[in-house]
């Protein structure tokens, strides 16, 4: 019974993209309930990409019921979106068991985050302006909706740095928008029209990436001519002592704390103040975040330069 047990927890955390970089609620809950959910996915030969849908469709309904001024149909939308997040964990987990992760898995994945949260805010905003609020609402919900999309942005590039740099021996392999946009135009609208339209959008999110995370691509770019992905012991443990305190806070800006203060609000009836929640608090921690992260990778820089220079 115990090495079954070591074997069923061997198998979680293979799951795991690294237990760092996983939230609390993540590693208690999501992970896994998905990891059971993966599972039977696998015995059944579900597809990750089915299971991508699925957990957006969920989503899309749980925005609608926010829609709704009852209580009752609010808790309902509420579990709807935990289920869609407990498949949204479950898609990778499953792709990462049948060693089937691709691109165009993680773009697909991005565009149902998208979808999920794009019902919110409409629901949401739909919500007060028939009841009549002024049309600014829909300015309100725009600037938040923005306020979210950078953020994500922000905090997955952020990640997936953090697990090129640190974790061995696996790590990911880093896309840029330079890389991206040779592929694209190698692909043709006409043989391959739903490929172009997934790298074309996944361009223009890793672009935003970038631009707002300057020294932090200067440092992927310098580091991957440099060692060509082979990272050394010395720079992988300088970037983990470095970039790891503020693992915490970067996970802040993901998924799981939007959700929970959104549940909170739903629960007193006053959804409104999720908007302002992204356009206060999270935009000054973006904010704070970049500006440390950024001055992390200009002097990460300097060190790549001068042992460029003594070699």
């Amino acid at each position: 019974m115990p090495d079954q047990d070591d074997e069923s927890h061997s198998r979680l955390e293979a799951t795991y993209k690294a237990r760092e970089v996983e939230g609390i609620l993540d590693l208690y809950f999501y992970r896994p309930l998905g990891f059971q959910l993966a599972e039977s996915f696998q015995k059944f030969k579900v597809k990750p990409v089915t299971v991508t849908w699925l957990a957006g469709l969920f989503g899309v309904i749980a925005g609608h019921l926010y829609f709704y001024r009852s209580l009752r149909v609010n808790i309902v939308g509420m579990a709807l979106h935990v289920c869609s997040n407990a498949l949204d964990n479950a898609d990778g987990q499953l792709a990462r068991l049948t060693h089937r992760e691709t691109r165009e898995g993680r773009i697909i994945d991005s565009i149902a985050d998208h979808l999920v949260f794009f019902s919110v805010y409409l629901n949401l905003t739909l919500r007060y302006f028939l009841e009549g609020a002024s049309p600014a609402i829909f300015l309100l919900a725009l600037a938040a909706g923005i306020s979210h999309a950078l953020q994500g942005a922000a905090a997955d590039y952020y990640r997936s740095t953090y697990l090129y740099f640190s974790i061995t021996p696996a790590a990911p392999i880093l896309d840029s928008s330079s890389l991206l946009e040779s592929d694209y135009r190698v692909l043709n609208w006409r043989r391959e029209p739903w490929r172009k339209l997934l790298l074309a959008l996944y361009l223009n999110f890793t672009r935003q990436q970038e631009i707002l995370a300057r020294y932090l691509k200067k440092l992927r770019e310098l580091i991957g001519q440099l060692f060509q992905g082979e990272i050394p012991h010395w720079l992988r443990t300088r970037y983990r002592n470095l970039a790891s305190p503020t693992l915490k806070w970067w996970g802040l800006l993901m998924t799981n704390t939007r959700m929970l203060v959104l549940f909170a609000l739903l629960l007193i009836g006053q959804p409104i103040y999720y908007f302002w929640f992204e356009l206060i608090p999270l935009n000054l921690l973006l904010i704070y975040l970049l500006t440390r992260q950024e001055h992390m990778a200009e002097s990460l820089l300097e060190v790549a330069e001068r042992w460029r220079n003594s070699t």
